[in-house]
């Protein structure tokens, strides 16, 4: 909302977010209208401070800190990935990472350890810094179009869409596997990791838990090839239902060869 405002009216944004998703850190901003969201980077919408404080995060509940948080690490996967990567930028994504996963298992084992609350905003605040400096890809396309056609909540489709956007381009992605792999502890499939992850930590898992009707995976599908985004494995309509299919059942993500 306070993008929104500072997009149409020019009114500068001091950010204290409360949440580890990391958007204030960017200039992107969305708006969604007539079932459609529609997104676009502005330098007015980019804060022009955000004061992080982890003791405002104190009482975020467990569930919304995980899915804030993999929200993040989809803004770094993605920045891995992206045509516009750069060494350092690649280097943030992967850190960001390693400090989000790690923090949030005594995020969610004890909502008071302040100490994993610092973690987690240095994390987000990372992730953040790497979707303003890279171009967003597959997984984002999805979530926008699932977040705007059918009203899901945010955070957590980005966690459900995840790992199987991410098992969809990692034979495309070497690199990104490699940087993903080291920040998850050392894991051989990281997709899977990050689906095993939101499962330890409770998360939601399937796109029908959050409202979706198995009849819309079609549309969605449809939707999403219209008008992709740059993604590093071609982005074809059977292979974006396969997606989906799987993440509305909540099956385990599988990665396909090329």
């Amino acid at each position: 909302m306070g993008k929104a405002i500072a997009l149409e009216h020019g009114l500068p944004v001091i950010a204290v977010p409360t949440t580890y998703a990391g958007s204030e850190m960017t200039p992107v901003w969305g708006l969604t209208e007539g079932g459609q969201k529609r997104t676009g980077r502005d330098i007015r919408v980019l804060p022009k401070s955000v004061l992080y404080d982890p003791e405002l995060t104190l009482t975020l509940p467990a569930g919304m800190s995980t899915t804030s948080a993999i929200n993040a690490i989809a803004h770094a996967v993605e920045g891995l990935y992206a045509p516009d990567a750069t060494p350092i930028v690649s280097l943030m994504a992967e850190e960001g990472t390693r400090a989000l996963v790690a923090a949030l298992p005594r995020v969610a084992a004890d909502g008071a350890d302040l100490e994993a609350r610092v973690d987690a905003q240095y994390g987000a605040w990372l992730c953040g810094a790497v979707l303003a400096a890279t171009t967003m890809s597959l997984h984002h396309k999805l979530c926008h179009t699932l977040g705007g056609t059918l009203d899901l909540p945010h955070a957590q489709t980005h966690t459900v869409v995840l790992p199987h956007a991410l098992a969809y381009n990692q034979p495309a992605a070497p690199s990104a596997v490699a940087a993903l792999s080291r920040a998850l502890g050392g894991v051989e499939d990281p997709a899977l990791e990050l689906w095993e992850l939101a499962g330890r930590l409770g998360a939601p898992r399937s796109l029908a838990e959050l409202g979706m009707a198995e009849a819309d995976i079609p549309r969605i599908a449809d939707l999403a090839v219209a008008s992709p985004y740059a993604n590093p494995r071609p982005v074809t309509r059977h292979g974006v239902e396969r997606l989906v299919r799987a993440a509305w059942a909540g099956e385990a993500p599988v990665t396909l060869p090329l």
